[in-house]
């Protein structure tokens, strides 16, 4: 259905697959829905890339927060805002590339920082929308759309 709304020009789809609050049973749980989510997202991938839409949407995998690294008494993983992944691809997204890193023990970033700011910078970029614009809130407040993000170096094409 995403591949069709692209096709049919709508300009920002978003696919909610919320299955990631695992703080308990965390790999049972996912060892029943990352098979779906990963059948999903490669098949969209491969949707896009043979209908040559590939360069026109840019993908972003990402939830609102990280998991903790540590398994709690419940075997689940909590709410981590200190490191996420996100995973990227097409829309001038050079693709095979790991953008910064955590500790060996996950717990703290040890390299490249990337926060949540420059992430909407490089997805406002790749979309074509200029994310050091400001604007007004309905209460007359300046807000800039990507809150001071700066680019990845190297992400985008």
């Amino acid at each position: 259905m995403a591949r069709r709304l692209v096709e049919a020009g709508v300009r920002c789809v978003t696919v909610a697959y919320g299955f990631w609050d695992t703080h308990g049973n965390n790999f049972g749980h996912l060892r029943s829905h990352l098979p779906l989510f990963d059948t999903g997202i490669s098949a969209l991938i491969e949707d896009l890339h043979q209908r040559g839409l590939q360069n026109d949407v840019t993908l972003v995998v990402w939830g609102e927060f990280g998991r903790t690294p540590k398994i709690n008494p419940n075997g689940g993983r909590d709410h981590f805002p200190n490191a996420f992944s996100v995973a990227m691809a097409g829309g001038g997204v050079k693709g095979g590339q790991v953008i910064g890193a955590t500790s060996e023990d996950g717990m703290e970033i040890a390299k490249n920082p990337w926060g949540v700011p420059d992430l909407i910078a490089t997805v406002c970029t790749a979309m074509g929308i200029d994310h050091t614009e400001w604007f007004q809130t309905p209460v007359g407040r300046p807000i800039q759309i990507a809150n001071k993000g700066k680019l990845s170096d190297g992400l985008l094409a």
